[in-house]
Formats: structure tokens, C-alpha cells, sequence
């Protein structure tokens, strides 16, 4: 029985056995609930939770575990020649064994006999299985795959008959404890705690998992490259420089102009962002009429739901087009591709991260506020100056850091709008590149995991890290320095 099969088994018996434990407990309260120390209804939870919860926990202990335990059982059958060569070699012929072993369990005995005396044979018959392979598998790949089928068959049979065991020895264990006297909803409530406290820790964990393996990874690299070069460098060069020459053959790995490109291209969006979405947030919060407001905000808001590919397809057919011919116009220079048109069009894309935030952010200024400055005898448009926004600032700063953080970690729109150009320039008519697109430009590819050249990616993925977590701490100041002045 597969696993998908036997967690729908155990949620059909946790159900079953809700509804015998809110009986029984009725039974034994003869219909005054009032005797229990709990409802019925935790009595039926926790006679639910008893029958599946430990085959459940169970069984995927047993799916994280299993893999690598049949894996090594059938990678120690492997030939010897495979066994002596690469990682990748080990892992290509395992793919294959898996393939094979997908198609001959459906082989008859004659079929499979045939398979082990004739390569051809073995690859034609997975052929007309539905089972394609590269190449024709011998009787030592065809016994390796017959041994993880084996394998997985009798791990499927034993795990079926330990979640049996554990779901009726669950149920009988609970169904015995029920009782007048039992403490049935705190039980059933400190599971459910629990539960809750692990899935607020799965952000945690991931956030710890996701630095740990790009740190060690770029640490890996740093062994390499020096951190000063990194950090200082004005050349990207990754590919390798000077190929057989006896001089340097790492290339250059120079942080700065993709530094640059990152904050130039953001620093161009938000010039576009913030004053339109900000007045736009104005305007919503405090001038448009109730339903005017229904229809504008939901409009805006649909930007934020627009691929970020259709957004450099508009850069590449549109705006980029259009800057070159306004500039040949007013005799100037715009590539079709530079940073005018990344940031125009990336300030599009974020305009809804301020004007929604902002929006709600300023609504939710009490109105206690704005009728004091009003008895004081400032006018509206003194009111929301001199009081809506300094009350909101820490919100409207957060929301910006917000589009900040959004405009810094894309991809697509740069690479169609900006180019793929490590340049260091003033210049906003010109190409460049920001930190995304190199990290996807270096993971791109055929080279493995163990050459400056792809380690490079994870060094800049951890500077991202570090330059977005700058930012967030700095709104975290703000909000903290203006929250104090209207506590």
C-alpha cells in the first residue's frame, strides 16, 4: 500500500474513531454531559488523535528514512567499475536502476529471464512498458533494479503493518481510558498546541536552513576568491581567464558593478514608485469618494498580480522602444535596453506595494486626530501634512522598504529591460546587471558545484541576504524613533 493510500486510511479511521469516542462518552455520561470533565466531542478528538497521530508521525519518519536505506542496500550490488568512478556516475547509473525497476515489475517470468540474457531485448521490452533509457541496461543493472523493487515491495508491506498496529493499538489504549474523569480536552488542546508551535517554527527553520547552506557554500567559495577581491573588485569576469596559461585562471569576481546595477535599477524604481503610489494612497485614504475607492484600489492592487515576464515583455516591446525614439527626438542617447527602462518599468510593478500599504496604513490613523487638527482650525490639506502623515510615517517608511526589498531581488524584468552587462556607469541610459540575474546566469548550465565559477552564486545570494536584512533593520528603526512621538 503506498503512502498516499495509507494516510487517507488513517484520516477514514481518526474520523471513525471520533464519532465511537463521542458515543462512548455520551454512554458513559447517560446523557448528562455535565458529568464529564470534558464534552464529548474531546473525548472523540482524543480518541481520534490516539488511533492516528503515532502512525502517522510514524510513517514519515519511515518515507524520510527509507530512500537512503534501499538505495544504499542497491548502490552496494552496483558493478565494481561503477562503484570506482565519479558521484555522478554513481547517481546516472541509480537513475537508471530506478527506471528499469519501475518497467520490470510489470514483466512476466519469461520476460524477465529474457531481459538478463539479452540487453536489447531488456531495452525494448521497458519500451513498450512506457520506460525510456539511454542506453541498453545489462543483467547487473536489470538484478540491481530487480533488488529495489524487492526492496520497495517489502518496505511497502512492512509499513502498512506497522501504521495497522499502531492505529488499533492507538485506539484500544484510548478507547479504555475514556471516562468520566478524563481530562480529555486538555490533552487534546496540548496537541494542538503543539502543532501550532510547530508550524510557527517551520519560518524559523527554514529561514535558519536557507542561511546555513548558503553561508557554507559561501565560505566555500571565499576559500577560493578572496573576500577582499570580492567586495572591491570593479571587473566581472567569472569565466575562466587566460585558459592554459600558467597566470591566473579563476577570472575575476568583482562585487561592485553588480552592487551598483542593483541599487541604480532600485534606486530608479522607487523614484517612480513612491511619489505615485504614495499621492495615489492620499488621494484613496482621504479625498475619493467610498466607491470611487472600491474601484481604484482593486485596479491598482492587479498590478501586483502581472507576471514579472509580462512586465519585461512591456519593457522590451514598449517602454524601451519608446525612451529611444523620445530621446533621438531630444537628441539623446537611451539604449532600449538600460536603467531608465528597468526602473520605469519596475516602478510600474511596485507601485501597488506602496499605494496599498500606504493606504491602509494611513486609514488606520484614528480619526480622533485628524477632528483635533480640524477644531484647531487647519484645513485638510494641513491636516494630512502636519498630522495623518507624520502619525503614519512608520508604516508608509515600512511599506516602502517593502517595494525596496521587492525591487532588489527581481530577475526577469532585468534581464529583458537592463541587459546582462556587468558595467559600472552613471550613465541611466546605458546597460547593466543586477546580483539576481548573475546568480541565475552562473547556476545556468553544466558546471558543477565545485568550481568558483558556480560557488560565486551563493556568495551573492548571501550579499542579497545581508543587503535586504540592512534594510529591514533600518525600518525597523524608523518605526521604532517616530512610534515613540505619538505613544
Amino acid at each position: 500500500m503506498s503512502l498516499s493510500t495509507l494516510l487517507l486510511s488513517l484520516l477514514g479511521l481518526a474520523v471513525a474513531a471520533f464519532f465511537v469516542g463521542f458515543a462512548r462518552a455520551r454512554l458513559l455520561a447517560h446523557g448528562e454531559e455535565r458529568s464529564l470533565h470534558s464534552r464529548p466531542g474531546y473525548h472523540g478528538g482524543y480518541l481520534a488523535l490516539w488511533t492516528s497521530l503515532p502512525a502517522v508521525i510514524v510513517l514519515l519518519i519511515w518515507a524520510a528514512v527509507e530512500p537512503r536505506l534501499i538505495d544504499g542496500q542497491v548502490q552496494a550490488t552496483l558493478p565494481a567499475q561503477v562503484l570506482q568512478g565519479s558521484e555522478a556516475q554513481i547517481g546516472l547509473t541509480m537513475s537508471v536502476v530506478r527506471s528499469v525497476a519501475s518497467g520490470i515489475k510489470t514483466f512476466s517470468r519469461e520476460e524477465l529471464q529474457a531481459a538478463k540474457a539479452n540487453p536489447q531485448e531488456a531495452q525494448r521490452l521497458l519500451s513498450q512498458k512506457g520506460i525510456v533509457v539511454a542506453s541498453a541496461p545489462d543483467a547487473a543493472i536489470i538484478q540491481s533494479a530487480q533488488l529495489l523493487d524487492n526492496l520497495k515491495r517489502k518496505s511497502r508491506l512492512a509499513q502498512t503493518f506497522v501504521a495497522a498496529l499502531l492505529a488499533i493499538s492507538g485506539f484500544a489504549f484510548a478507547f479504555f481510558r475514556i471516562s468520566l474523569n478524563l481530562r480529555a480536552r486538555n490533552r487534546v488542546e496540548r496537541v494542538i498546541v503543539g502543532a501550532l508551535m510547530a508550524a510557527s517554527s517551520v519560518a524559523i527553520l527554514t529561514t535558519v536552513g536557507i542561511v546555513l547552506s548558503v553561508l557554507f557554500e559561501s565560505l566555500d567559495f571565499f576559500k577560493r576568491v578572496s573576500v577582499i577581491d570580492f567586495l572591491t573588485g570593479t571587473v566581472w569576469d567569472p569565466r575562466f581567464a587566460d585558459a592554459g596559461a600558467a597566470g591566473n585562471t579563476e577570472g575575476q569576481f568583482g562585487l561592485v558593478p553588480l552592487m551598483w546595477g542593483t541599487l541604480y535599477i532600485s534606486f530608479v524604481a522607487l523614484l517612480v514608485a513612491v511619489p505615485i503610489g504614495l499621492l495615489a494612497a492620499i488621494y484613496m485614504s482621504e479625498y475619493a469618494h467610498p466607491k470611487v475607492r472600491a474601484t481604484v484600489k482593486p485596479l491598482l492592487e492587479m498590478l501586483a498580480g502581472i507576471p514579472t515576464i509580462v512586465y519585461g515583455f512591456f519593457a522590451v516591446i514598449t517602454v524601451g522602444p519608446f525612451l529611444n525614439f523620445v530621446g533621438s527626438k531630444a537628441g539623446l542617447v537611451i539604449q532600449p535596453t538600460s536603467v531608465l527602462t528597468a526602473g520605469v518599468v519596475m516602478g510600474i510593478m511596485i507601485i501597488p506595494f506602496v499605494s496599498s500599504l500606504s493606504d491602509d496604513i494611513i486609514s488606520a490613523v484614528p480619526r480622533s486626530l485628524r477632528e483635533g487638527s480640524y477644531g484647531l482650525g487647519a484645513t485638510q490639506s494641513e491636516t494630512i501634512k502636519r498630522v495623518v502623515l507624520p502619525a503614519a510615517l512608520p508604516g508608509i517608511v515600512g511599506a516602502i522598504l517593502l517595494a525596496a526589498s521587492r525591487a532588489i531581488g527581481e530577475t526577469m524584468i532585468v534581464v529583458l529591460a537592463a541587459g546582462i552587462a556587468a558595467n559600472l556607469t552613471l550613465n541611466p541610459f546605458e546597460s547593466v546587471t543586477t546580483i539576481t540575474v548573475k546568480i541565475v546566469s552562473q547556476l545556468t548550465g553544466d558546471l558543477e558545484f565545485n568550481t568558483p565559477q558556480t560557488l560565486v552564486a551563493f556568495a551573492l545570494g548571501l550579499t542579497l541576504f545581508i543587503l535586504t536584512l540592512g534594510l529591514n533593520v533600518y525600518a525597523l528603526y524608523i518605526v521604532r524613533k517616530y512610534r515613540e512621538q505619538y505613544e
